[in-house]
């Protein structure tokens, strides 16, 4: 029996009396995880057994549970405990027991070998984790002796059993040490011991695989522990015999996927490359396994394919500038290119009749790679050999992405479909990625064979004729491909297409669709291509590539529309009415259409929009006199939607369309034409019913959120332009959030103010609706705020756009901003993050008005110890740690703008004992405070100084929390 240290356990973890860790009520326990029908004596059980298992009693009830007669599952968990004592609480036990524990151990080991698998394997890893504890100092030799004591004739356990047993006590060793927690230093020190025994290792592995009498078994084990120890990173040169006898054990199907692991395993090491000559070695051997590969394939065996690609790629990929730098061997590197390139284009359909060919798309990616990055002179002499290499490659991607036969795919399931789907994506981005290195010559070479395609007299299969054009439409989705002059020769090849599936018109609309840009700058293509798009609007399995087509079309190419404009309205909506397509898709179609009226003359635009929009606000009409019910809701919802998708893009006025990246509002250039903006015309028509959908549906979240939609997109998009509408918007948002305050109405008032506050004409209505959402939010924080915080978030965020953009609004009489401020206060509690962030917002926005607007100063003054106080809470432990920098953004400002209130209020705040955690001591404030007053310039140091003092709050300094932080 070990002996162990009177209590063993820290003082964290002792366990009350009441809980009697003894050999008996371990095993009730156990039968009570495994038997008990009841899922909370189960729950209780397995926490029962984890205390038992960290107890000081373990060390007496773990030997105990693994003498014979027990039942296996007992077995187990006494090897178990004994293992979670040895590895994470080494500590605890006295340096003059190991050499009995590691007998104790041993001895087990060899009783269990003939035993159960399971408990054999738990007590390796037990004694592995001894070992690596041990090793160098106190076990020198650990493995050497390992490998002794298992080869003595041992009592009455065979051989065999006793080999096997101590291969998985080795192949353990280095997966515990992978998965071990020792400190940093002594991992290096262990790593260095463990390489140093792959001398007692290897010869034993490499005697009991080239033994003929070795059982399968055993040569599968040895395998495996080979596998093992590579990941150790042992020298390839070290381990080239073994990896040699591992292409040996190929042929036998026993051992054929353990070998593969191990080959690739040991190839694929960090360190391999160092060891050129043992690579060029290798490649023989993996152009050896060429029959064998061909076999399997006409065999149909996808698992030997498999087995065999990975060996192959393995070696090309993460050897290949290796490879490609001994010259004098180029042409076997070129024999490995050509059989992974057999392996790309292996016969039958990915995934159904086979799952080899996606494994090697990333080497061609690594290959070009390599190549592309070697200096001119030399990349010249490359590219000879292997540009001839990417064309093939081409050609045979191309074959892959092939659809089967109609009956085919038809048979097959969702999920194959899906996992050909982005099999063919990720052709298509090895494709783009080829044509860097092949060039224009690429799209020349598929227009060619497109060509010969469609003018041959032998009618070709759509799917040939579908896969080049996905091949085309790869490329010129993301490179510009604007001079390459076969592009009008394609444009006019696509008409001559016979389109009688679905798939292949699908990839005809994309590819117009990527190449909307070129057409763009060659609008008299437009007429040979439109007249498709169109025509495939109207069927419901085009609906995602044809809208998206004619969306891209519209955006790129709207300048050169305006002759086609009526046709491709009224198609629209035909299709809109007879409701072919999905909500998304109606969307995006409003959206097309908004970008194509935009180029129109406005009574154009304003004639187009009446015939647009009137069926609508005809069936709003109706759908707003009924009563609510959840599915007129939703055909609501689905016009509002309408309206303001087409609304989001629809600008007359000419952009820069370079800053009009969406994030900030676009730069006009040129003057809009004079008279009111169509969309604000049409907003004015429709006010009025909009107004009396909302009295309906007040109460409903989800249609103010879309009325508010329609507005704020339309602000965003006509900015100055939305002027008319300034004064009736801020009283119907100001009526709406009175009634029922929502966060979608104060987001649109943050709109407005953004936008409008500074104007001089329209500050009277966006001050009186300022003044209003902020009284009617201060009486929900009355009433208690804490289920909203939705509301207090875009408050928060609409008070720091205010201060922005026009403080002068804080100078009302009829503003309480000290209401206000203490708001903020109460926000800074909240425990939604995002809510939290948007009033360190508000904060770092007011103080900087301390000194220019009165108000402000004066609450300030008054209350800012209040915010001292709650920005140190939350510090302390009180907010979520991802909030730190927010927090200290507010200090910063606090020490800028008001520097001498802030040394005495840090000092008060601070005082009392245990705030703002109990864990940090009077000097480690006063260190806090210091550092932080000194910082008025550095606003990183000061988040540094916060993270650093938060973590002491929160008792995680130097722990490996911390590390992550």
């Amino acid at each position: 029996q070990l002996r162990v240290r009177g209590d063993m356990d820290t003082p964290g973890r002792t366990t009350p009396a009441a809980l009697d860790f003894t050999v008996e009520n371990v095993e009730k326990a156990l039968h009570q995880l495994y038997y008990d029908p009841n899922i909370e004596n189960k729950n209780l059980a397995q926490k029962w057994l984890m205390q038992a298992q960290v107890s000081p009693q373990a060390w007496q009830f773990c030997w105990a549970l693994l003498s014979p007669e027990k039942v296996p599952e007992i077995q187990y968990f006494g090897a178990s405990a004994l293992y979670t004592k040895i590895s994470r609480y080494w500590s605890d036990i006295p340096s003059d027991q190991y050499e009995s524990l590691k007998t104790q151990l041993f001895s087990q080991i060899a009783c269990f070998s003939s035993g159960s698998k399971m408990v054999l394997t738990r007590l390796c890893v037990a004694l592995a984790s001894l070992a690596l504890n041990t090793m160098p100092e106190a076990w020198p030799g650990a493995v050497a002796e390992m490998v002794r004591v298992f080869q003595e004739e041992g009592g009455g356990v065979d051989g065999r059993a006793r080999c096997l047993a101590l291969l998985e006590l080795l192949t353990v060793l280095p997966e515990e040490f992978q998965t071990s927690r020792l400190p940093q230093y002594r991992k290096g020190q262990v790593r260095g011991a463990l390489g140093r025994e792959w001398g007692s290792v290897c010869p034993l592995l490499q005697q009991l695989l080239r033994r003929t009498d070795s059982p399968g078994a055993v040569k599968a084990r040895v395998l495996r522990c080979l596998s093992s120890w590579v990941l150790l990173d042992v020298p390839l040169n070290e381990s080239e015999d073994l990896v040699h006898d591992c292409f040996s054990a190929l042929p036998d199907p026993e051992l054929f996927d353990t070998a593969v692991e191990a080959i690739v395993n040991a190839v694929s090491q960090p360190d391999s490359q160092r060891y050129v000559n043992t690579l060029l070695k290798l490649v023989p051997q993996v152009l050896a396994l060429q029959d064998q590969l061909r076999e399997a394939v006409q065999s149909g065996d996808m698992e030997t394919c498999h087995g065999i690609c990975r060996i192959a790629v393995t070696l090309g990929e993460n050897h290949s500038r290796t490879l490609l730098e001994q010259v004098d061997h180029w042409q076997s590197f070129l024999a490995l290119v050509n059989m992974i390139m057999f392996c790309t284009g292996i016969p039958g359909h990915y995934p159904v009749n086979e799952t080899t060919s996606s494994l090697t798309l990333t080497f061609w990616y690594t290959l070009q790679d390599e190549i592309m990055s070697f200096e001119s002179d030399k990349q010249v002499i490359y590219l000879q050999v292997y540009r001839p290499v990417y064309f093939q490659l081409v050609d045979v991607l191309l074959h892959k992405a092939q659809f089967p036969s109609d009956i085919e795919y038809e048979s097959w399931s969702c999920d194959e479909k899906e996992q050909f789907r982005i099999y063919r994506v990720d052709i298509s981005d090895t494709l783009m990625y080829v044509y860097e290195m092949l060039g224009a010559e690429l799209l020349s070479n598929l227009y060619e064979k497109l060509g010969r395609l469609l003018t041959n007299e032998q009618p070709s299969s759509w799917q040939h004729t579908e896969a080049l054009l996905y091949g085309f439409q790869s490329i010129a989705e993301t490179i510009d491909v604007n001079y390459s002059d076969v592009i009008p020769g394609l444009i006019g090849l696509i008409p001559r297409i016979t389109i009688n599936n679905v798939q292949l018109a699908d990839t005809v609309m994309f590819t117009i669709g990527a190449l909307a840009e070129w057409l763009a700058d060659h609008p008299v293509m437009l007429s040979s291509v439109l007249p498709l798009v169109l025509q495939a609007l109207g069927n419901p399995d085009l609906s995602v590539s044809s809208v998206s087509t004619l969306k891209k079309i519209c955006r790129e190419c709207k300048y050169d529309l305006p002759p086609y404009a009526s046709n491709i309205v009224a198609v629209s909506q035909e299709v809109l009415i007879k409701q072919i397509h999905k909500t998304s898709q109606c969307m995006w179609l409003m959206q097309a259409l908004g970008f194509l009226l935009s180029a129109l003359p406005v009574e154009e635009i304003l004639r187009n929009l009446h015939s647009l929009i009137t069926p609508y606000i005809q069936q709003l009409e109706k759908l707003a006199d009924e009563t609510p019910n959840p599915s007129n809701k939703l055909a609501i919802i689905h016009i509002l939607g309408l309206l303001s998708n087409l609304f989001t893009t629809l600008d007359i006025s000419k952009q820069d369309d370079e800053s009009a990246d969406g994030s900030a509002p676009p730069i006009k250039t040129s003057p809009p034409p004079p008279g009111p903006n169509p969309v604000v015309v049409v907003l004015q028509q429709v006010f009025a019913l909009i107004q009396s959908v909302l009295s309906k549906w007040l109460n409903d979240s989800q249609v103010v959120e879309a009325v508010c939609a329609i507005f704020e997109k339309s602000v965003k998009t006509l900015l100055h332009d939305f002027a008319p509408m300034v004064s009736q918007l801020s009283d119907m948002l100001g009526q709406m959030y009175s009634t029922i305050p929502q966060s979608s109405a104060l987001d649109l008032t943050r709109q407005m103010v953004h936008i409008f506050a500074s104007e001089t004409d329209h500050f009277p209505p966006i001050k009186a609706l300022f003044e209003l959402v902020t009284t009617v939010t201060l009486s929900i924080f009355q009433q208690g705020p804490r289920d909203h915080p939705d509301i207090v978030d875009s408050f928060m965020q609409l008070q720091a756009q205010a201060l922005k953009r026009k403080p002068d609004l804080f100078l009302s009489e009829s503003l309480d901003v000290k209401a206000v401020f203490h708001c903020g206060i109460l926000s800074l509690k909240f425990p939604e993050a995002p809510t939290v962030k948007s009033t360190c917002l508000f904060f770092t926005e007011l103080l900087p008005h301390c000194s220019d607007v009165p108000p402000l100063a004066r609450v300030v003054q008054e209350d800012g110890k209040l915010l001292i106080t709650a920005v140190l809470e939350g510090i302390g432990g009180g907010a979520s740690r991802s909030l730190m920098d927010q927090f200290a953004e507010v200090l910063f400002c606090l020490n800028k703008h008001c520097f001498s209130l802030l040394a005495m209020w840090l000092k008060e705040a601070l005082q009392p004992a245990g705030f703002p955690s109990s864990r940090v001591t009077t000097e480690q404030k006063e260190h806090f405070s210091q550092q932080i007053l000194r910082e008025r310039v550095n606003k990183r140091r000061v988040k540094d100084i916060v993270k650093e003092f938060t973590l002491l709050c929160r008792g995680l300094h130097g722990t490996e929390y911390a590390a992550e932080y």
